[in-house]
């Protein structure tokens, strides 16, 4: 029987691709989304994910949870905003707040138990143990510890995925590669920064197979309840060096006008380097299972 899991977020670029790739596992696939979500991302996929629509009413989910029997909450949803306005602060604390609370309360009463979680290396700026660069980093970390709060009194376990800057094919977010693409495109000048601040870029087929790999870490070992890895490509870049191997990879020339504009407020010049990896983590327990089933195939040879 195929594993029902939920993915909130799966409109999104990452969400989408993490719904190809359960279902390539052969994950029977939910979504919850709002009545007024665009499916772009998922026009391909559509007609084999199990949609379950969301209108802010706890009991109509925790019906609907307990009647497919999920066996897995990836929460991918959030509001992003860089550089916030004072009207965009409710929706900030409504979708990366409220929403996840919500989830996690329907949770506890359809009695699911596993949680993967969506978090941002902007919650270290400076690369801190906790100093958001922005609001938006800010709620990222105030939900983890409402989740803390699940994970103690209802016996949720989570694995939260802190992510770095993503990329992939059909990507229409107006992410740095396709901004440069336009640009050279049309052939217009582009005014930048120094260019001296490192970006940690991560292709999506390893920010997919991380989520799952979360999963099965959670499944298979019951005394994980509440960890936080790092979702890196383990290389750091200047956006310096990301365009000149733009222009070499793609034979596009760029019009930047270096130092044009200032850096952002609290721009993240270097990202985190001390978050811990999930691969790493994964092969440190499939060693332990080895050693474990040997230890196990000893003692029996010993007793025979």
């Amino acid at each position: 029987m195929k594993e029902k899991v939920l993915v909130t977020g799966a409109t999104g670029f990452v969400g989408s691709n993490l719904c190809r790739k359960l279902l390539e596992q052969n994950f029977e696939v939910f979504i919850l989304v709002r009545k007024s979500s665009k499916f772009d991302y998922l026009e391909d996929i559509k007609d084999k994910l199990n949609i379950v629509v969301w209108n802010g009413n706890i009991d109509e989910l925790i019906g609907n949870l307990k009647e497919i029997e999920i066996k897995a909450v990836f929460h991918l949803a959030s509001l992003v905003k860089i550089e916030h306005k004072k009207e965009e602060v409710e929706g900030l604390i409504n979708s990366n707040i409220l929403y996840g609370t919500k989830l996690l309360e329907a949770m506890k009463y359809s009695q699911i138990k596993i949680f993967i979680n969506t978090g941002t290396y902007w919650q270290h700026y400076n690369s801190e143990e906790y100093n958001p660069v922005d609001l938006y980093a800010a709620t990222k970390e105030a939900f983890e510890k409402i989740i803390k709060y699940y994970v103690e009194a209802e016996g949720v376990r989570c694995v939260t995925l802190k992510l770095f800057d993503t990329y992939g094919e059909n990507d229409k977010r107006p992410k740095l590669i396709n901004l440069l693409n336009k640009f050279a495109d049309e052939g217009k000048e582009l005014d930048m920064s120094l260019g001296e601040q490192k970006l940690d870029l991560v292709h999506i087929d390893m920010v997919t197979n991380t989520f799952i790999k979360a999963y099965e870490l959670l499944k298979n070992n019951e005394e994980i309840r509440n960890e936080v890895y790092g979702v890196s490509s383990g290389k750091q870049v200047s956006l310096r060096e990301i365009i000149k191997n733009f222009e070499k990879e793609t034979g596009k020339k760029l019009k930047i006008n270096w130092g044009a504009r200032p850096y952002r407020k609290r721009e993240v010049m270097e990202p985190i380097k001390s978050l811990k990896n999930l691969a790493e983590q994964s092969r440190a327990e499939q060693s332990r299972a080895e050693q474990s089933r040997a230890e196990q195939s000893r003692a029996e040879q010993s007793r025979a």
